[in-house]
């Protein structure tokens, strides 16, 4: 008698969650993560986009190159003040702890939580990071004026990214 794709499962066979795997990948989609692993006490299951991950990371770095480069052609000045203020504003940045999706408002309708001049003081919150369908609060690791905006609403943040320069 043939063996059934149920029949190897109860032998020890491989046992895929095919539902999980589809629920993981949907939480992809939803969230532009690039990968996502589960794991419980006999299995491990990793769901990735590897084709999503490059345009994800190479889209912020010309962004954030090209920003900088017209305000020095256009007014001298204050491109003399944009390239002292480059490495301060680095040492100031708040960087995301997680991969996810940046959040500038608590709801689509909503004012955002804070604006470049915006004072903040430690532990106001800044913006939210979904990840995982979760809503994970940044907030302002000291008192300061908020300096810069690396990231937009609903886009995609990786682990370790400037979002926000507090100075």
């Amino acid at each position: 008698m043939p063996e059934r794709k149920g029949d190897a499962a109860r032998k020890g066979g491989l046992n895929v969650d095919t539902a999980l795997v589809r629920e993981l990948a949907d939480i992809l989609a939803e969230t532009g993560l690039t990968e996502i692993e589960v794991e419980d006490d006999d299995r491990k299951i990793r769901v990735s986009r590897a084709a999503a991950a490059a345009p994800a990371v190479a889209a912020p770095a010309p962004v954030s190159v090209a920003a900088p480069a017209p305000a020095p052609a256009e007014q001298p000045e204050l491109g003399a003040a944009s390239a002292e203020a480059a490495p301060v504003d680095m040492a100031n940045a708040v960087k995301s702890p997680m991969v996810g999706t940046a959040y500038l408002a608590p709801d689509p309708g909503s004012a955002n939580f804070v604006s470049v001049g915006d004072s903040v003081k430690k532990g106001d919150t800044l913006l939210i990071v979904e990840a995982m369908k979760v809503m994970n609060p940044i907030t302002a690791p000291k008192d300061g004026t908020v300096k810069d905006m690396m990231i937009g609403n609903g886009e995609p943040v990786e682990f370790d990214q400037p979002l926000v320069i507090v100075a």
